[in-house]
């Protein structure tokens, strides 16, 4: 996969000390990735690149939305999204990134991609079960909803039904579990 452009930093000519980059982050950026969970990308990414004389710090901040649909209902809705993430690149003999926090780059590299860092943060920021916000206070009108509350009752009387056919010999061993 060839790396976008405007993720990658330049920090050769950038003087010592903090400097600031922000992105916009829609769904191409995602297509890129070839990754379709997201219906639609509303996200702002500031990245704090602090330059020091032997190191560089990055530091990652998130926000915005995301359009995904619900585990439930299938109904697409947005969900607010956050997160950050501190990186401390060092340089070294040989690439290495086998520690999360710490990435190292080969003596003379001048510039740093970014793209999978802000990739990641922004996927791990979206819950892992996305339950739309209608369907917890009750305000949403969806068929799915409609048909699993006209399948419940059926569930209790069957499960009523169930109790009153259990063989009595397991009665004596419920006995078991309250006798002390």
């Amino acid at each position: 996969m060839k790396p976008l452009k405007e993720f990658t930093i330049p920090f050769v000519g950038l003087k010592i000390g903090k400097h600031q980059f922000k992105f916009d982050i829609k769904q191409p950026f995602f297509e890129h990735f070839e990754y379709e969970d997201f219906n639609s990308v509303d996200v702002k990414a500031d990245v704090i690149l602090e330059k020091k004389a032997t190191l560089l710090e990055l530091n990652f901040k998130i926000s915005g939305s995301v359009n995904v649909n619900c585990d439930l209902t299938n109904e697409p809705y947005n969900q607010a999204i956050e997160n950050d993430f501190h990186l401390v690149v060092n340089f070294g003999d040989e690439y290495n990134d086998e520690n999360i926090d710490i990435l190292i780059l080969p003596h003379g590299t001048y510039e740093i991609s970014i793209e999978q860092y802000i990739y990641e943060l922004i996927v791990l920021a979206v819950p892992i079960k996305r339950v739309h916000p209608g369907v917890e206070d009750g305000t949403l009108d969806s068929d799915i909803l409609e048909k699993l509350e006209e399948l419940s009752p059926g569930l209790k009387e069957k499960n009523e039904q169930n109790e009153d056919d259990i063989d009595p010999r397991w009665n004596t061993l419920k006995k078991l579990l309250t006798d002390k």
